[in-house]
């Protein structure tokens, strides 16, 4: 008899169109052709909880993949389980401790109070737009259209989200498309016209090209 799963247990879920998306790609765009096979059947994963995504892309906000990877390991290991009502209790000095600048400990402070007191959408957002999502998010202290978008990517997994202001998916145009020339972001936007309606997919791709461990939020 197979154990029974704890109830707090993740539940990794993938998107359903990721293959045709990859065939798409692989037509449209010679570098995608080129990169998709590197990578297996590794794809976009959620871990379905909205709150950990966004608190995740605070942290990991204008600093580097492994420096917002140790930051974060660090600071999940404040509480059992990271919840807004478990970072709302969080000792602020603990909190820096681990690495958060001043900051961004009120962003995830602000970020849980959004959550706790239901000042967010969470459950319509399957029903609504892209833009009328980012536009409710960025109305948090500390969140941008960049983590907005992150959360579209890796929560809710949409299909078509092209990041502008990331800089790793800048820095993978500019190695992949243009050997290492710096890049502009209506250059970037007119090499992403042939990946529409799966920009996001594509951009996944990108930032596996610079970093094979995959990028999470």
């Amino acid at each position: 008899m197979s154990p029974k799963p704890k109830s707090d247990e993740i539940k990794i879920v993938t998107p359903d169109y990721w293959e045709e998306a990859c065939k798409h790609l692989a037509k449209k765009d010679r570098v995608m052709r080129r990169l998709i096979p590197q990578f297996g059947e590794a794809c976009l994963q959620s871990r379905g909880d909205a709150f950990v995504t966004l608190a995740r892309s605070i942290v990991g906000q204008q600093i580097s993949v492994k420096a917002a990877q140790t930051v974060w390991e660090r600071f999940v290991l404040l509480t059992k389980k990271l919840t807004p009502a478990s970072v709302l209790k969080m000792n602020v000095d603990h909190m820096r401790a681990a690495g958060l600048s001043a900051r961004k400990v009120e962003y995830l402070v602000d970020l849980a109070l959004h959550f706790d007191n239901d000042g967010v959408r969470v459950k319509e957002w399957n029903t609504m737009q892209d833009e009328e999502i980012i536009a409710e998010l960025v109305a948090i202290r500390g969140i941008g259209r960049w983590t907005a978008e992150m959360l579209l990517i890796f929560h809710l997994m949409r299909p078509n989200v092209l990041p502008l202001d990331d800089v790793g998916l800048i820095n993978g145009i500019s190695h992949n498309y243009f050997s290492g020339e710096s890049v502009s972001r209506s250059e970037a936007r007119e090499v992403a016209a042939p990946w529409a309606p799966f920009c996001s997919v594509a951009t996944w791709y990108i930032w596996r090209s610079l970093d094979p461990v995959p990028v999470e939020y």
